[in-house]
């Protein structure tokens, strides 16, 4: 199997078992925690390997029993029968520890920062990035992550013309960067006398939240705005200048972040920016590497129509990969598990077969 050779599971084992000695035997506290970021990165493979060596010792046993149990019929019995199952825990754990080797995304650990756009459909497309938004937000409940609005401009007739947003927690990128793309809705608005169904867009974009070491940001690339900010629906305007406009000259992002204090929104923009400028530099690196791997699902363009929403059909379809659930209902409550995997398996099936290319 590519990319899981016995002398790599070997050296996995060592490095753990090396980690683990050095953890035991006293370090200072700089270089332990150190060391345990990356014992904790490690472990789970290292207990994969540890759990196929043991699959491994058990059926060689058992093969050892078959040849040997000369005259003995009811043991060489036992082990034929215990044989297959022993060799499909086997082929499990070895699937097992063969996704865990794959090529990682750094960015998967990490917060990400949620963009939703209206898109084609006049106010029906900013009622849709509202309930888009309040769908990802009940998603992030759910996992325990923590939503914190970045800023938002407000639809004339309810939902958003444009939110964005933090969503803090570990692993957040990991499982929303697939839903970055056109979002398409199909339903009848509350507007619509004649009952006609009519078809609006929003767009999402999911970033992972950069760090300080990865973007460097001179202060002498940026220009920094105040202006007036208001609260939901346009109600309760400060008579203050408390909303920020960073301006990143070199590439002319412009981010804003319109809460209330003016100190926050300089940091809710600050770390706006430099997920967008992170993203730009993940995404010329994948560019350059596009013409060697094409593992993505989907292209990864925004421009790119993802998934529909048919209120009137109950069903939800990811174009992708050619999945739709008639569980609409759940699915926009935030019940989003079942596409959230499904993604996932299929890029890792690209990744599998690329590796065994």
């Amino acid at each position: 199997m590519a990319g899981m050779t016995a002398e790599r599971m070997g050296l996995i084992l060592r490095r753990f078992e090396m980690l683990e000695a050095q953890m035991a035997g006293g370090v200072e506290p700089e270089a332990y925690a150190k060391l345990a970021t990356e014992y904790s990165a490690l472990r789970e493979t290292a207990e994969a390997v540890r759990a196929l060596n043991a699959a491994d010792a058990e059926i060689s046993g058992l093969q050892a029993m078959l040849a040997e149990a000369d005259g003995d019929a009811e043991m060489k019995a036992l082990a034929a029968m215990e044989l297959p199952e022993a060799e499909a825990r086997r082929a499990a754990r070895r699937a097992a520890l063969q996704l865990l080797l794959l090529p990682r995304d750094e960015a998967d650990r990490r917060s990400a920062i949620l963009e939703i756009r209206a898109g084609t459909g006049g106010a029906e497309a900013a009622l849709f990035a509202g309930d888009l938004f309040r769908m990802y937000e009940r998603y992030a409940a759910l996992r325990g992550w923590k939503t914190e609005i970045v800023s938002v401009s407000d639809g004339e007739a309810g939902g958003f013309k444009e939110i964005i947003a933090a969503v803090n927690g570990t692993g957040v990128f990991s499982k929303l960067k697939f839903e970055s793309g056109v979002h398409r809705v199909q339903r009848v608005p509350d507007t619509e006398a004649s009952g006609r169904i009519h078809t609006s867009a929003a767009t999402v974009a999911v970033l992972p939240e950069a760090e300080d070491v990865d973007i460097e940001i001179k202060a002498e690339d940026i220009r920094i705005d105040t202006m007036r900010s208001s609260g939901a629906g346009g109600q309760h305007v400060n008579t203050t200048d408390s909303a920020v406009r960073i301006t990143h000259l070199p590439t002319g992002i412009v981010v804003t972040s319109s809460e209330k204090s003016q100190h926050q929104n300089r940091a809710n923009a600050m770390k706006a920016l430099r997920a967008r400028l992170y993203d730009a530099e993940r995404s010329r690196l994948a560019n350059e590497r596009s013409e060697a791997r094409k593992v993505q699902v989907g292209s990864g363009d925004r421009s790119e129509r993802i998934r529909t929403y048919n209120f009137p059909q109950g069903r939800v379809t990811d174009h992708r990969i050619n999945l739709t659930l008639y569980k609409l209902d759940r699915v926009i409550e935030g019940e989003l598990d079942e596409l959230v995997d499904a993604l996932t398996a299929d890029h890792q099936a690209k990744l599998l077969a690329e590796s065994d290319e």
